[in-house]
């Protein structure tokens, strides 16, 4: 241990990354125990609890839940299904960018939360003081949404229960699995992960089989809606003019939809074998997004017109339950009884185990700014590794979801979804840049990327489209407020208001703390690697014995 700190410290003044001056003092005449306490003072005492099949279902299915089987209703109405195939393609290819950008890093030093620390190290600590806080409003904000979605799906079935008290069920069952350690976390997540996969790939081999006349009607479907009324509908104004307007704004609905997805890297923490296991499920998030996401929402759309009078624009109508879902409408249209019902409840499990990841990413992010020392310190506290002054934290916002006891849910769902796609597209662009950053720094101290954990295809590319994506969809997503007779405050916050918000918390910081950019030669790449390095041969590789165990590794 001793050898590889003081190789790590000879690495540290080669590429002019060395620990604080404190630390380094006390090193030399003879303060180990500092040094140590530097090197890892961004690791925190989290456990790592997910093994791989853990990780790898968290990245095939992460936050899959509203955004692809209830929302994605608002966008079939809203643009056309040709539109809604090419906003969650193009929007998938940006989340490509993003996770490979975070995996590469993320892979080099897996530590809890990673970002903010990240962009602290690289780029300044205002924006790792930013990051922290917007990164888990962006996470945070998704369990109300979650639970929000839970209420108006049990109203499929007829029931009489009091809707504060669905909420509290779904909410405070999310508040205790992340009061367990995270293998408790890990194995809840495994289960409904697989309970979405496998409703997936059904509902994709369904889909197909009714466009083709394999339903009980036995109408073949084929490509008649893209005939009449259409592949792309017009939004605003007639013409190309508005099919381009009702294209550009889905984009910020399908942001949502792919929200959280990187909370698989955002777990490097407390990840088994972070090195090998990390870079396998970045590599999967292609196939996600292509066969989950694209190919379904597809052949949804080739089953379920856009002016179906049963599409009831997603929860802006208040419909109860699955009947705002595309996919539902699509069976009940081929006549397939008691099916819908079924899905119904699979959505609902998909819903609360999306809330439940983005419950867990927030406290993790948060943690992770709280060792930074970005948040006050009460944050910092945690047993059994558990960080408990985060979970009290997002348990706080969490309460949002009793806004639904005064309000309509297409209300709450509206506001809270917004800003939080928004959120989501400042954090990626940070994310991409700080990448940018990192970049720079391997190249200006001689580290070859091709011995990295993990090397990202297309760099640095890749982070160039992501920011320039990013960045024009946040500033003009709420264009048509901007229409005669359309501006409200509606139409206008929650397009916008967490870019003043981002804006506010980066220079405050910047003129408070009086920070600087970080210059690339005193770039910190090193600080807690050596410990990852120490633990890496540690990790066992397990080796499938039968064919049997070939194809479960290939999948987990």
């Amino acid at each position: 241990m001793a050898a590889e700190k003081n190789d790590v410290e000879a690495q540290g003044d080669r590429i002019g990354a060395a620990p604080e001056p404190t630390a380094t003092t006390d090193a030399h005449e003879g303060g180990d125990s500092k040094l140590e306490e530097h090197e890892l003072r961004h690791n925190g005492n989290l456990q790592r609890g997910l093994k791989s099949r853990h990780v790898q279902f968290l990245a095939l299915s992460g936050a899959i839940g509203t955004g692809l089987f209830v929302g994605s209703g608002q966008v079939l109405s809203l643009a056309g299904p040709l539109s809604m195939s090419l906003a969650y393609l193009i929007t998938g290819f940006n989340l490509y960018c993003v996770i490979n950008s975070l995996g590469e890093m993320a892979a080099w030093l897996p530590i809890p939360g990673c970002v903010p620390i990240f962009a602290t190290r690289y780029v300044d600590e205002a924006l790792g003081f930013t990051l922290g806080w917007n990164y888990w409003y962006q996470f945070a904000i998704g369990v109300p949404i979650e639970v929000s979605v839970c209420c108006v799906i049990v109203d499929y079935w007829p029931n009489d229960i009091p809707k504060g008290a669905l909420i509290t069920i779904f909410f405070l069952a999310m508040v205790v699995i992340n009061c367990f350690p995270v293998k408790i976390y890990g194995e809840a997540e495994f289960v409904f992960g697989a309970i979405k996969l496998t409703t997936i790939v059904g509902l994709i081999l369904l889909m197909l089989i009714i466009t083709c006349g394999g339903g009980p009607s036995g109408h073949a479907i084929g490509f008649a809606h893209w005939m009449d009324p259409g592949p792309m509908n017009a939004y605003l104004r007639p013409g190309a003019l508005g099919r381009f307007l009702g294209f550009f704004k889905v984009f910020i609905q399908a942001t949502f939809a792919y929200g959280g997805s990187e909370m698989v890297v955002v777990a490097a923490g407390e990840t088994e074998n972070p090195r090998r296991n990390i870079p396998k499920a970045v590599r999967r998030v292609f196939w996600r997004i292509l066969i989950f996401y694209v190919i379904a929402l597809f052949l949804v759309g080739l089953c379920v017109s856009s002016e179906d009078d049963g599409l009831l624009n997603a929860i802006s109508s208040d419909a109860p339950g699955a009947n705002q879902s595309p996919f539902v409408i699509a069976i009940e249209t081929a006549g397939i009884k008691t099916l819908p019902g079924i899905l119904n409840g699979i959505i609902l499990s998909s819903a609360w185990s999306a809330g439940n990841s983005f419950f867990y990413a927030s406290t993790r992010v948060l943690y992770s700014a709280a060792i930074d020392g970005k948040t006050p310190a009460i944050l910092r506290y945690e047993k059994w590794g558990v960080p408990y002054g985060c979970v009290a934290m997002t348990t706080a916002l969490g309460c949002l979801s009793y806004l639904n006891l005064g309000n309509r849910s297409s209300e709450v769902f509206f506001w809270i979804s917004n800003l939080s796609a928004v959120s989501t597209l400042m954090v990626w662009a940070s994310v991409c840049y700080t990448y940018l950053c990192f970049y720079k720094g391997l190249k200006y101290h001689g580290i070859d990327r091709n011995t990295l954990p993990y090397k990202a295809p297309f760099q640095p590319y890749l982070a160039y489209f992501a920011i320039c994506f990013c960045l024009t969809i946040a500033f003009f997503n709420g264009f048509d407020a901007f229409f005669p007779g359309r501006f409200s405050a509606k139409s206008f916050i929650p397009p916008y208001i967490n870019i003043p918000i981002v804006l506010t918390l980066f220079f405050s910081y910047k003129i408070i703390k009086k920070t600087k950019f970080v210059k690339v030669q005193n770039m910190d790449l090193w600080s807690g690697k050596a410990e990852i390095d120490r633990m890496e041969p540690l990790w066992p590789v397990e080796q499938p014995r039968n064919f049997l165990e070939r194809i479960w590794f290939w999948i987990a």
